[in-house]
């Protein structure tokens, strides 16, 4: 793809703010050489790596690559046999370390949620825990060779040590003589060039015999090794000279197993830094709250809500543009300043964000197509030093498009044919959009001339558009209305910035009846469509409100099925109880008659076991249901619509709403409705006139507020005496419209409201439980409460 179209759409501030949430080097450079693929499978790949990096962003933040560093020079220069420094190998250790780290947070992240792409890319980081431990055991988080890299290096700094407190030892004494210190300018020991020093006054140099090392800028104080140290320093820089040869071979050693490794380790940097860049990629989505796309390769487009990704969110307008189904080209006509032109970027930039594997900001299930090009002539190219005018740097352009253009690109044309005779320039253009839309591209392009909102209402494929245009604020809404042309809006404009009307009138009468009529036409359907727009408005808020009404209903259908089943469950808990009751009077008294048949011999008294029979029948448990031929006898009728019946399954009485088939009926209980079989109906009072199909339940609760009872009070900001009063006031609404359960909004703050709701909670009667809301909830700022 040609670049210039990155500098044109400003591609490349994309890939800059991509970079910035990069954490390693390689990661900002992978960022910034970020080129579009014409993939359409490879695409699919980048997104998913995306999505799973945005997924892993969301539950568990991105992860930390802190110690990963550029170790490539450093490994490259083991390879040809240099010596690493004690820093360079710190790096290397702390690189390998970040590694293994991400290795186990990826792991962990596909154990709770699968993330194939990032396992794919971690599972090829290499183990190099003996390397990592060599370097570790050498060198210290400073950056410093320890004493215990090797024996002979310990004992090396033993000697140093041991030296450097006998020169202390000899140099102290000395100082601390009455007859020295006077001829020192400070009592103190200092080190010069490796050699320790005493600061001794310029008049008493003749009295030591040492050597001086330096003085002061005045020249009144001199560095003096004295003679009687000599001997010792001497032998101390011996040391030291050993201690830097075994350093140096220290080194050495390290230096050639990081030179073993070093295929594997400059595939780890690679490896990171690309990990690096996936998750840059998810910390950019969040930032401008952008969603993952559909990609297809149709030559397919809808933008649902896009925004230019670099205007600032709380100052872009969204656009809705859908292109390649029922037309592939849009001409968009609006006045100046109106956004035609970020209209253009929006979709190109959009485009190529897709193409590179980015989120793009649009709504969900917004798709974007695999382009093999984009193109653009955007903004005005004039240059003075090539002799190209507006018009000729808009044809250069243009030109170059035509030859290099197929079926699979996307053309972006702004203000084309402008810059020359408007008879001309609009002829021109109609025909390079006639040759672009034959061609079969998919394209977009803006213009004021009339005569291209003609041709694209009589030519099949394309669609007109504008930018909408507030006349009564004389201010562009920056919205695109696709289908309908813009208009120009010049009378409107100049009539309401004061010109005379009789100037007005004149230059009305100038315009031909043809364009009178075609202004006509654009503002009945910019009429009809503000028309349509509000009705499908009302359209949608109905829409809303029964859906919210059927989720009340069958949020209440479910309540009331639970409490049948928990009233069910009850029931047979009791019949259960009854029988194991009666199972145990049984059990004593078959053992008292085996004790009475053992005490009676081989025979047992007639009256004796008539007496246990009867005990045996009285412990069997009396069943609720009522034999069903006395009921029958009962029944003076069949049973109707608005009787009053017994329902012997649950000893309840209630009233029949309606029959349901023949063999069962509605009845309606309390609060509750439940269909029963009239066989279980038991008739005490018969209707006195004809019942209504549906009859409305015999009690209830008359309301005085709206029937929509919110499902949530938000309390954020009062303090807990107002809260509680509102929190008071809410419960009992949500108790008698019948709602399961309840959120209530607190915040996260210093949690003195959250503690003082709950404990409201805990004694409240009406509520069976409450917990901190999920995730998805609110978290540790919501309350989520279940109702009795």
């Amino acid at each position: 793809m040609d670049s210039k179209i990155f500098k044109t759409l400003e591609y490349q501030k994309i890939l800059n703010k991509l970079s910035h949430y990069a954490q390693t080097a390689a990661g900002q450079q992978t960022a910034l050489r970020l080129q579009p693929s014409d993939d359409l499978e490879h695409i699919k790949k980048m997104l998913k790596g995306t999505d799973e990096a945005y997924a892993a962003d969301r539950l568990k933040g991105v992860p930390s690559f802190n110690g990963v560093v550029d170790i490539t020079p450093a490994v490259k220069r083991a390879r040809i046999g240099g010596t690493l420094n004690p820093q360079e190998l710190l790096g290397i250790r702390t690189t390998v370390q970040a590694a293994r780290r991400i290795q186990v947070y990826v792991a962990s992240l596909h154990e709770e949620n699968p993330v194939e792409t990032l396992l794919f890319w971690s599972e090829q980081l290499s183990e190099q825990r003996s390397l990592e431990n060599s370097i570790k055991g050498c060198i210290d988080e400073n950056a410093e060779v320890l004493d215990s890299a090797s024996t002979e290096l310990s004992q090396i700094r033993r000697e140093l040590r041991s030296g450097e407190v006998r020169i202390r030892e000899k140099l102290d004494s000395m100082i601390r003589s009455s007859t020295v210190s006077k001829m020192l300018q400070d009592q103190l020991i200092t080190i010069r060039g490796d050699r320790f020093v005493i600061p001794v006054k310029a008049e008493y140099r003749s009295y030591f015999g040492g050597i001086v090392h330096d003085q002061s800028g005045s020249g009144a104080t001199l560095f003096i090794e004295p003679e009687s140290i000599v001997a010792m320093n001497n032998k101390l820089r011996e040391t030291r000279l050993r201690e830097e040869r075994e350093i140096e071979v220290i080194l050495q050693k390290l230096t050639a197993l990081v030179a073993e490794q070093e295929d594997m380790l400059l595939y780890d940097v690679d490896i990171l830094g690309n990990l690096d860049f996936i998750f840059a990629k998810a910390r950019l989505a969040r930032e401008m709250k952008a969603t993952l796309p559909l990609m297809n390769d149709r030559g397919y487009l809808k933008l649902k809500k896009g925004r230019h990704p670099l205007i600032p969110l709380e100052q872009v307008v969204p656009i809705d543009v859908e292109l390649g189904n029922s037309y592939t080209s849009i001409i968009v006509t609006g006045p100046n300043t109106g956004g035609k032109t970020v209209t253009l970027k929006t979709i190109g930039l959009l485009s190529l964000m897709a193409m590179s594997g980015l989120f793009v900001p649009v709504e969900d299930e917004s798709q974007l197509c695999v382009f093999d090009a984009i193109y653009a002539d955007i903004g005005d190219e004039q240059s003075i030093e090539q002799n190209l005018s507006t018009f000729s740097s808009h044809m250069t352009n243009i030109i170059s498009i035509l030859k290099n253009m197929t079926p699979k690109s996307l053309v972006l044309l702004d203000e084309v044919g402008a810059g020359t005779d408007p008879a001309e320039g609009s002829a021109l253009a109609v025909s390079i959009l006639e040759h672009m839309h034959a061609m079969g591209c998919r394209m977009v392009a803006t213009t004021h001339y009339s005569e291209l909102k003609a041709y694209a209402y009589e030519r099949k494929g394309i669609i007109n558009a504008s930018m909408e245009f507030d006349v009564a604020t004389l201010s562009p809404t920056y919205r695109l209305l696709v289908g309908v042309p813009g208009r120009s809006n010049a009378f409107a404009i100049a009539e309401r910035l004061g010109l005379p009307s009789r100037i007005l009138d004149y230059a009305r009468g100038e315009v031909t009846e043809e364009d009178q009529r075609v202004e006509h036409m654009i503002a009945s359907l910019e009429q009809n469509r503000l028309t349509a727009e509000q009705e499908r408005e009302k359209a949608e808020q109905l829409r809303r409100e029964m859906e919210a009404l059927r989720s009340r209903h069958q949020t209440e259908l479910d309540k009331l099925e639970s409490q049948r089943d928990r009233m069910l469950e009850k029931a047979e808990d009791e019949a259960r109880v009854l029988v194991d009751k009666a199972r145990s009077e049984a059990e004593k008294i078959i053992s008292d008659l085996r004790k009475l048949a053992q005490e009676e011999g081989a025979s047992v008294k007639e009256h004796k076991l008539i007496a246990a029979r009867k005990e045996l029948d009285e412990a069997e448990p009396k069943q609720r249901k009522k034999n069903t031929v006395k009921r029958a006898s009962t029944r003076t009728r069949s049973i109707m619509a608005g009787d009053e019946v017994t329902v012997h399954s649950l000893n309840k009485k209630g009233h029949v709403v309606e029959l349901s088939g023949s063999k069962e009926a509605v009845v309606q209980l309390g609060i509750m409705k439940m269909k029963v079989s009239l066989d279980d109906l038991e008739l005490l009072q018969p209707a006195q006139t004809p019942a209504p199909r549906v009859q409305k339940p015999v009690t209830g609760v008359k309301r005085t507020r709206d029937d929509n009872v919110r499902n949530e009070l938000d309390l954020r900001g009062a303090n807990v005496e107002e809260a509680l009063i509102e929190v008071d006031r809410f419960m009992d609404e949500a108790f008698l419209a019948n709602l399961g359960q309840v959120h209530i909004i607190h915040g996260k703050g210093t949690g003195v409201l959250r503690t003082g709701i709950q404990e409201y909670l805990r004694k409240h009667k009406h509520v069976k439980s409450y917990r901190i809301g999920n995730y998805n909830e609110g978290g540790t700022g919501v309350t989520v409460a279940e109702l009795e």
